[in-house]
């Protein structure tokens, strides 16, 4: 009797502060329930919008993990493989920002992009037979100080087979990997400033030159950048530019600051599963 009461009065007295602490705890009750239904909703709407796409970060390969950038062949392989086989579409980077920039429809559900950085000679000889095998698209950021000089890179004329195959873009990583976080720190603020400059500039510049491609997108080397980076990237035409982080990448994010999953040889199997679905595991990058 004296529950049925309490209860009669708290509906006719809907502006005393039992009535509106009742209403205030409801509320927080039904926000608890019904938030993470939200939240697993609205991320199955990304994914099959096209929304949230991964982008797979490569650098090297090998029979064996010489470092800790180097992916086993196998491995990589098997990623291929288990794309194929499990109805992902790799799709071309510039897709992607295409659909980002509202230039362009969105990707198809389950896309997934690849990228390698830097232009070691492994992305020639283990790489590219792969990707020619399954018709894959890939965009490698290039450091042109390293093309056709270090021995370590790959050639001008080997990067120009591989654009003629139709499955690769190449776009700049800076002209040789400088650290501009440690730059900004030792050198004037001018020196730096032209450092910079020239970085971007000559980088872009050397890569339409001899590849006769248009390079519009920036990958930060090290994934290190400021907003000052940013303006200068934007000052010298790059449309998008990426880091290192390792989660899906969304048209919500900055397009000057894209994410990228950093691709180890311990991503596969039941890992490269859980990074597919953005459920990734977490860990400190070192270069």
């Amino acid at each position: 009797m004296m529950k049925k009461l309490f209860i009669f009065r708290i509906k006719k007295s809907p502006r005393s502060p039992l009535y509106r602490r009742w209403v205030y705890c409801t509320s927080l009750f039904l926000l608890f329930l019904i938030q993470p239904a939200w939240s697993e909703l609205k991320t199955k709407e990304d994914n099959l919008s096209g929304n949230q796409i991964p982008i797979l970060l490569y650098h090297r390969f090998g029979p064996v993990v010489a470092d800790s950038m180097t992916i086993q062949t196998t491995v990589f392989e098997s990623h291929l493989k288990y794309l194929m086989e499990h109805n992902y579409t790799v799709i071309p980077l510039r897709q992607l920002i295409d659909f980002y920039l509202k230039k362009g429809p969105p990707p198809p559900a389950r896309s997934v992009v690849i990228v390698a950085d830097d232009g070691h000679k492994s992305v020639y000889i283990d790489m590219f037979p792969l990707i020619r095998k399954y018709r894959i698209p890939v965009t490698l950021f290039l450091y042109p100080s390293a093309i056709s000089n270090a021995s370590y890179a790959m050639t001008w004329d080997q990067l120009r087979e591989m654009k003629n195959s139709g499955l690769v873009d190449f776009q700049s990583h800076s002209f040789w990997h400088p650290n501009f976080i440690k730059d900004k720190k030792r050198l004037k603020e001018a020196e730096y400033e032209k450092s910079v400059t020239m970085q971007m500039r000559k980088s872009k510049e050397k890569i339409e030159k001899e590849l006769n491609v248009k390079v519009d997108m920036f990958a930060w080397p090290f994934g290190l950048y400021d907003e000052d980076l940013i303006k200068t990237a934007v000052k010298w035409n790059y449309r998008a530019a990426f880091t290192i982080e390792r989660r899906h990448t969304s048209s919500r994010d900055n397009i000057m600051t894209l994410p990228r999953y950093l691709m180890t040889n311990s991503d596969r199997d039941k890992s490269f599963e859980m990074l597919l679905r953005g459920n990734a595991s977490q860990r400190k990058v070192i270069y």
